[in-house]
């Protein structure tokens, strides 16, 4: 009987024991797995957030040369972008900036400006349509630094500088965007101002702005055209179009400012940049054989980059 009772307590506690392995084994399976998202779990991020920055560099050094040239030529140019985006039911929110800057030195010309842009965005729709919404649009575009116009190798005039042109824009419109790579916002009532925070450029009525004064105020129709999209694996394509029409004083010179920008990825951040912007200004009046026209200013450039992005 003792042996019977014996037995029995022996096979309970190696029951037991079993049982209680078999639990911290399922315990610690548990532990280690990976948790997956629910399928059905259809949650949107209502934030969209990124950027990235580019920076190109040129050089050409000159030694007994016949064919003639600088002896020396640096150029660089360094661009940012960021961007902040909300959705959420039929409300959405954009917002980006662009600041761009760039520089060449030679040995006969010195250092001169090639680009300057700080160019920032928001925009608030609510959606009225399928890919349309109405929206209200902020925009405010100008430098950082001094801007000058070289007549001959000896001469240069100051042309802007920060605020110097300054645009804002306040507008109210329709805003299209039928795939998230493009958007097409068209306002009939635009409110634009022109500031010229610098007593040189306004006490010569630079930019429309009347002599003297540092702030023009026009109402207009504004349309702004917005692409971004990786067309191949590492290649991009980025572009802006702004069209405006002052309709107080010559709506039919519609004023025009388009940027242009394809970047190629080779090797770890490595690649190419190829970009063409374009502006036109009626009241932008220091082009041509007096330097009283207006005319279409174009900038082109290709060079070897580093770009990253965020």
């Amino acid at each position: 009987m003792k042996k019977l009772a014996l037995a029995v307590a022996v096979l309970c506690i190696t029951v037991t024991t079993t049982a209680q392995d078999k639990t911290v084994q399922e315990l610690r399976g548990e532990s280690g797995k990976t948790i997956k998202k629910d399928e059905s779990d259809t949650t949107v991020k209502t934030w969209k957030t990124g950027g990235m920055f580019n920076v190109t560099l040129g050089q050409t050094s000159l030694t007994n040369w016949a064919a003639g040239g600088d002896q020396f030529s640096f150029n660089s140019n360094g661009l940012f972008n960021a961007y902040a985006f909300y959705k959420k039911g039929i409300h959405s929110w954009d917002n980006s900036i662009d600041l761009e800057l760039g520089y060449i030195n030679s040995t006969s010309l010195g250092t001169r400006k090639t680009n300057d842009r700080i160019d920032a965005t928001s925009k608030y729709g609510c959606q009225i349509f399928d890919h349309v919404s109405l929206s209200g649009l902020f925009n405010f575009r100008t430098q950082f630094t001094n801007g000058y116009n070289y007549p001959n190798d000896t001469t240069k005039v100051k042309t802007s500088t920060f605020l110097a042109p300054a645009y804002v824009i306040l507008s109210i419109g329709l805003d299209w965007k039928p795939t998230p790579n493009f958007s097409l916002f068209v306002s009939p009532i635009t409110s634009r101002w022109v500031i010229v925070k610098d007593d040189t450029l306004s006490s010569k009525g630079a930019y429309g702005v009347d002599t003297g004064k540092t702030v023009r105020n026009e109402i207009g129709a504004y349309l702004t055209a917005n692409y971004n999209k990786e067309v191949i694996k590492g290649l991009t394509y980025k572009a802006k179009l702004d069209l405006f029409s002052n309709y107080k004083h010559n709506p039919r010179n519609i004023d025009l400012f388009m940027t242009n920008l394809l970047t190629m990825a080779v090797y770890k951040g490595f690649g190419f940049t190829i970009g063409c912007d374009l502006i036109y200004d009626d009241d932008v009046k220091i082009f041509g054989k007096n330097k009283d026209g207006a005319r279409m200013q174009v900038r082109q450039y290709i060079g070897i980059a580093y770009q990253r992005k965020f």
